[in-house]
Protein backbone atom coordinates (compact mmCIF):
# COMPACT_ATOMS: atom_id res chain seq x y z
CA UNK A 1 0.00 0.00 0.00
CA UNK A 2 1.15 3.38 -1.16
CA UNK A 3 1.12 6.67 1.00
CA UNK A 4 -1.30 7.89 -1.21
CA UNK A 5 -3.93 5.03 -1.17
CA UNK A 6 -3.46 5.33 2.96
CA UNK A 7 -4.18 9.11 2.52
CA UNK A 8 -6.95 8.36 0.28
CA UNK A 9 -8.66 5.73 2.69
CA UNK A 10 -8.16 7.84 5.88
CA UNK A 11 -10.06 10.76 3.95
CA UNK A 12 -12.73 8.87 2.38
CA UNK A 13 -13.10 7.58 6.64
CA UNK A 14 -12.97 11.14 8.26
CA UNK A 15 -15.35 12.37 5.43
CA UNK A 16 -18.01 9.48 5.85
CA UNK A 17 -17.65 9.04 9.93
CA UNK A 18 -17.50 12.84 10.56
CA UNK A 19 -18.67 14.70 7.51
CA UNK A 20 -21.37 12.99 6.10
CA UNK A 21 -23.53 15.12 3.79
CA UNK A 22 -21.15 17.97 4.85
CA UNK A 23 -18.87 19.56 1.79
CA UNK A 24 -15.76 18.31 1.95
CA UNK A 25 -13.58 20.01 -0.33
CA UNK A 26 -11.88 21.75 1.59
CA UNK A 27 -10.34 18.50 3.40
CA UNK A 28 -7.01 18.91 2.05
CA UNK A 29 -3.95 16.51 3.50
CA UNK A 30 -2.86 19.73 5.90
CA UNK A 31 -6.52 20.86 6.55
CA UNK A 32 -6.80 21.22 10.75
CA UNK A 33 -9.04 18.61 12.28
CA UNK A 34 -8.98 19.15 15.80
CA UNK A 35 -8.81 22.90 15.78
CA UNK A 36 -11.67 22.92 12.77
CA UNK A 37 -13.63 20.87 15.18
CA UNK A 38 -14.43 17.93 12.60
CA UNK A 39 -12.61 15.58 14.72
CA UNK A 40 -13.46 16.18 18.59
CA UNK A 41 -12.53 13.48 21.42
CA UNK A 42 -14.82 11.18 20.81
CA UNK A 43 -14.18 11.62 17.14
CA UNK A 44 -10.23 10.86 17.88
CA UNK A 45 -11.04 8.11 20.12
CA UNK A 46 -13.00 6.25 17.20
CA UNK A 47 -10.59 7.15 14.47
CA UNK A 48 -7.74 6.28 16.56
CA UNK A 49 -9.62 2.22 16.95
CA UNK A 50 -10.39 2.66 13.08
CA UNK A 51 -6.58 2.94 12.09
CA UNK A 52 -5.21 0.24 14.82
CA UNK A 53 -7.63 -1.93 12.89
CA UNK A 54 -7.66 -1.04 9.37
CA UNK A 55 -3.33 -0.67 9.15
CA UNK A 56 -2.80 -3.23 12.39
CA UNK A 57 -0.68 -0.65 14.30
CA UNK A 58 -0.52 0.17 17.54
CA UNK A 59 0.12 3.50 19.45
CA UNK A 60 1.77 4.16 22.69
CA UNK A 61 0.71 6.71 24.62
CA UNK A 62 3.21 9.79 23.33
CA UNK A 63 1.72 8.76 19.61
CA UNK A 64 -1.64 10.04 21.01
CA UNK A 65 -0.89 13.76 21.25
CA UNK A 66 -3.37 16.04 19.36
CA UNK A 67 0.10 16.82 16.71
CA UNK A 68 -0.17 13.60 15.71
CA UNK A 69 -3.63 14.01 14.59
CA UNK A 70 -4.40 17.71 13.41
CA UNK A 71 -4.08 16.56 10.01
CA UNK A 72 -4.56 14.06 7.23
CA UNK A 73 -0.85 14.68 6.25
CA UNK A 74 -0.04 13.99 10.21
CA UNK A 75 -2.09 10.93 10.42
CA UNK A 76 -0.73 9.17 7.64
CA UNK A 77 3.01 9.91 8.82
CA UNK A 78 2.01 8.21 11.87
CA UNK A 79 0.41 5.13 10.22
CA UNK A 80 3.44 5.25 8.29
CA UNK A 81 5.94 5.39 11.58
CA UNK A 82 3.99 2.28 12.71
CA UNK A 83 3.33 0.42 9.94
CA UNK A 84 4.79 -3.44 9.99
CA UNK A 85 4.25 -3.69 6.14
CA UNK A 86 6.55 -1.30 4.51
CA UNK A 87 4.60 1.78 2.95
CA UNK A 88 5.73 2.67 -0.38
Amino acid sequence: MTSKDIAAEIRAHVVAEYLAGEDASDLTGDYALIDSGVIDSLGLIRLISHLTEAYQVSFDDVDLGPDNFRSLDAIVDLVQTHSVVPVQ
